[in-house]
């Protein structure tokens, strides 16, 4: 029977996993404090938040969620970023800090209750940003009506032209 300690970091721990868009699981060992605290700096910046939590702690968490326990990733001292908004948003920050420290390991994650290994971790931190997402389509959709209205307006365009050159020739004879 969990002490009532634990029964209280379970539900802790639950509660954020059910609100996260995604988690994303490091290895921070060697990472100094300096560099740790910048790390959950930038966590902080793409909505996310860096947690430790003991693997069997989170792993009751997952069980309790109905979600994959995820026994390959959670080995040895595990950093669980927790996204709270775009979920690319804070694996694209996670990837960045791991390639400038070279000490920060990407585990893997979940993201919709399915598990990912640290390849397709780092796929999602390529995916654009929803901003991003969001400029590309509206551009998508502007384009043909921004085209329907040159078209419309090249026949009124051109008559005035012509007026225009047929005016300069009057006043040029």
């Amino acid at each position: 029977m969990p002490t009532t300690k634990k029964a209280q970091s379970i539900e802790d721990i639950t509660g954020r996993f059910q609100m996260a868009s995604a988690v994303w699981l490091v290895d921070f060992r060697g990472l100094s404090v300096k560099q740790t605290e910048q790390f959950r700096r930038e966590m902080r910046e793409a909505d996310a938040e860096l947690k430790v939590y003991k693997n069997t702690l989170a792993t009751i968490a997952l069980r309790n969620l109905g979600l994959p326990e995820m026994p390959e990733l959670l080995v040895g001292p595990t950093g669980f970023v927790i996204a709270h908004g775009d979920a690319a948003a804070a694996a694209k920050a996670v990837k960045t800090f791991a390639t400038a420290s070279k000490i920060l390991v990407i585990k893997g994650g979940l993201l919709a209750g399915a598990v990912m290994d640290a390849e397709q971790v780092k796929a999602i931190a390529e995916l654009p940003s929803h901003e991003e997402l969001l400029a590309k389509l509206l551009g998508t959709l502007q384009n043909p009506m921004s085209q329907i209205v040159r078209v419309l307006n090249a026949p009124a365009e051109s008559f005035a032209r012509v007026l225009g050159a047929v005016a300069d020739q009057k006043s040029a004879a």
